[in-house]
């Protein structure tokens, strides 16, 4: 992996996809034991979590469903703390157990807008699968039930994440050079 520049930006290499596999089929074995007999909804926010889920979905060898939910909070390299529903749930989610699948959690705001909404519609429960943890960014009390990667508070993109709309298509996870 070497440097890559995006728009205005340079990256460098920080996770590689062997690292990032692991960490997926890690989180998928913690989901086939914690729904062992139950059928799931596994609940995809979009856009950045969709290599994710669609890796976790292809190594999860439970029933489970899938679905997709798009919020927005980033402009550039800094979350607007301002969260926009773009694509709702089309599903009766109303005693269905539910786990949502995050690409990266920083601040948690938009996690916790989306627990909030979602439990308005009374599912049995809800857990959280995050491919990435940014502790020290946290500004909410939310704890993901399932973490592949804690990271530094770096901006990254690459598998999913984006820089102004591009770089989700990198195999590979980047950190901008500062």
């Amino acid at each position: 992996m070497n440097k890559i520049t995006i728009h205005d930006k340079t990256f460098e290499p920080f996770i590689g996809g062997e690292i990032i596999q692991a960490a997926v089929e890690n989180i998928a074995q913690q989901l086939m034991h914690d729904f062992e007999g139950k059928t799931p909804l596994f609940l995809c926010v979009l856009n950045g979590s969709f290599m994710f889920a669609a890796d976790l979905f292809k190594v999860y060898e439970g029933p489970a469903e899938i679905s997709f939910i798009r919020l927005s909070s980033y402009k550039g390299t800094a979350t607007t703390e301002e969260i926009k529903t773009v694509m709702g749930l089309t599903e009766d989610i109303a005693g269905r157990d539910l786990v949502v699948l995050e690409d990266i959690i920083d601040s948690g705001l938009t996690v916790l807008h989306l627990l909030e909404e979602l439990g308005k519609h009374k599912p049995n429960s809800i857990r959280i699968a995050t491919l990435l943890l940014k502790p020290k960014a946290l500004r909410t009390k939310i704890k993901p039930d399932y973490v592949g990667i804690e990271i530094p508070n770096d901006f990254i993109l690459g598998y999913g994440l984006d820089y102004d709309g591009l770089g989700r298509n990198l195999k590979d996870i980047f950190k901008i050079v500062e």
